[in-house]
């Protein structure tokens, strides 16, 4: 058995209010391909940024020790210093600069100030054959496709004398050709020494690849399973990752659920920058009158782009296929006709796309319906203070007064204005993405119960979350989403938290 390359000892990390790690242990042996496995904020992320030093010394406790010695990075140079490198699930590459600029960019090769582009070009081939790419280096990294540009990520790792190669969800966003090619060159780094620690929900891959898995739920480090003893599938993966009973945290629920409100047809999107490539293929759902709906899918699979696409095809570049409102087709080219058609979308994003945080709560509310306020060309005030401070005691959202800021409300609070500025619109369908991100339980229990009050109004309700026990708990029925491909259909009744997982992480381009 070889020896541990890295040893992370009882890694806390807390954030105002969140506890993201909680005594979390990892021990990663030389030249292995050491998997981390665990539902959307399970922490794996977390623990990778406090490795590579995002997250610097002093902001997390705990011992990193790598290579025998104790480590206290204060920011990610050190750490690839060290020769530990982070690939993020969102790559950071420039697109306008060439793939040599690319690769040795913050690591120019210099001699007295001034960079050598003929030694870079030569070194920036030897580096691309390493990981399989045939591309000229002066091409710009923007006429690369996503998988030749997850290479180039690589090619630049080792550029850097990479020891520890992390990966964040590497094969997130490639189709199977590309993942297949990542994986062998995974396989083909490991016989050159270099040890690796790969996050992903791709079970399948992580079958292949893996020699050891450690699974992380709610902050804490739970197993790891070595491959090599046998006994390790996806069922016993999936029973580490959701290995918790479902709290009774949501209020009392009896649906009365009527005809199909709205329906989604063979629906197709494609790449806002890559035309060719598929996000979301032949999508099929419905939501009735009276039902909440849920999405489920692991971070990567489409859950977003699905819903902006069907916000005013607000996502993609190309889509075909057909909505249907009260048996009616919609032909939808803007969020401003989506609206009009009644259809409103919570994003999860409140802050950056949800509120204009130097708003009031006045302003917020009636932001989406301000033609119902107005009287020729002039807002009617008086109306509008009527609307917003209705808002505010109906839905409890704590602040003195409704010119309060929304900048500085708490998460919860902020959310409950931002369902109240599209239940003003007074929609047909209101679709909710990740509708309690970041809030605490209290608040949480106050918005699922603004949910159902939704639904008991005869809306139809969409709601994506990237929490199970939230889906199972509030929805009526749940679809689930891998790869862009809705793989499965559940009633509530016959939902449970491995089913879903199971149908998230399928090979659904197959």
């Amino acid at each position: 058995m070889s020896s541990p390359i890295l040893e992370m000892r009882g890694i806390t990390k807390e954030f105002p209010g969140v506890k993201a790690l909680s005594d979390v242990n990892l021990v990663v042996n030389r030249g292995d391909i050491h998997a981390i496995c665990g539902e959307n904020g399970a922490g794996k992320s977390t623990l990778m940024k406090v490795l590579s030093g995002v997250y610097p010394h002093g902001t997390y406790t705990g011992d990193i020790v790598f290579e025998g010695e104790t480590a206290t990075f204060a920011n990610i140079r050190q750490s690839e210093a060290a020769g530990i490198v982070i690939i993020h699930q969102e790559l950071a590459l420039i697109p306008e600069l060439s793939i040599a600029e690319n690769i040795f960019l913050g690591n120019e090769t210099a001699k007295r100030g001034i960079i050598d582009w003929g030694r870079a070009n030569r070194e920036a081939i030897d580096l691309l054959a390493r990981v399989g790419l045939r591309e000229n280096p002066l091409t710009p990294v923007k006429n690369l496709g996503i998988g030749k540009q997850q290479l180039v990520e690589i090619a630049k790792a080792l550029s850097k004398e990479v020891k520890l190669l992390i990966l964040d969800e590497p094969t997130a966003a490639l189709n199977d050709d590309d993942s297949q090619h990542l994986l062998a060159l995974l396989k083909g780094l490991k016989e050159k020494g270099i040890t690796s620690i790969m996050i992903s929900h791709k079970l399948n891959e992580i079958e292949q690849i893996a020699d050891e898995i450690t699974i992380i739920r709610d902050g804490k480090s739970i197993e790891t399973l070595s491959v090599a003893a046998g006994g390790v599938d996806e069922d016993r993966i999936i029973r580490g990752m959701v290995g918790r009973d479902l709290e009774n945290r949501f209020p009392d629920h009896t649906p009365s659920i009527g005809d199909v409100l709205f329906e989604v047809r063979d629906w197709t999107v494609m790449h806002p920058q890559d035309s060719h490539r598929e996000v979301i293929r032949q999508a099929n759902l419905s939501v009735r009158a009276g039902e909440i709906v849920g999405i489920a899918g692991m971070m990567g699979a489409g859950r977003t782009e699905l819903a902006r696409s069907i916000f005013g095809r607000s996502y993609g570049s190309r889509t075909s296929g057909s909505l249907v409102l009260e048996g009616q087709e919609l032909h939808l080219n803007t969020v401003t006709q989506a609206i009009d058609a009644g259809i409103a979308y919570v994003s999860e994003d409140r802050k950056g796309l949800g509120l204009n945080l130097i708003d009031d709560i006045k302003t917020s509310v009636t932001a989406a319906a301000l033609k119902k306020l107005r009287t020729g060309l002039v807002v009617d005030e008086r109306k509008e203070v009527v609307v917003a401070e209705g808002y505010r005691k109906n839905l409890n959202i704590k602040a003195p007064s409704i010119t309060s800021g929304v900048g500085k409300l708490s998460g919860g609070n902020q959310q409950k204005v931002v369902l109240s500025k599209w239940m003003y619109t007074d929609p047909k369908l209101l679709i909710l993405d990740e509708p309690t991100r970041g809030i605490d339980v209290g608040a949480k229990y106050e918005i699922y119960g603004i949910i159902q009050e939704l639904a008991r109004s005869g809306r139809g309700v969409l709601v994506i979350s990237s929490e199970l026990p939230e889906l199972l708990g509030l929805c009526d029925r749940i679809y689930t989403l891998a790869e862009g491909v809705i793989t499965h259909e559940f009633d509530r009744s016959e939902a449970t938290q491995e089913s879903l997982m199971r149908y998230m992480t399928a090979d659904a381009r197959k």
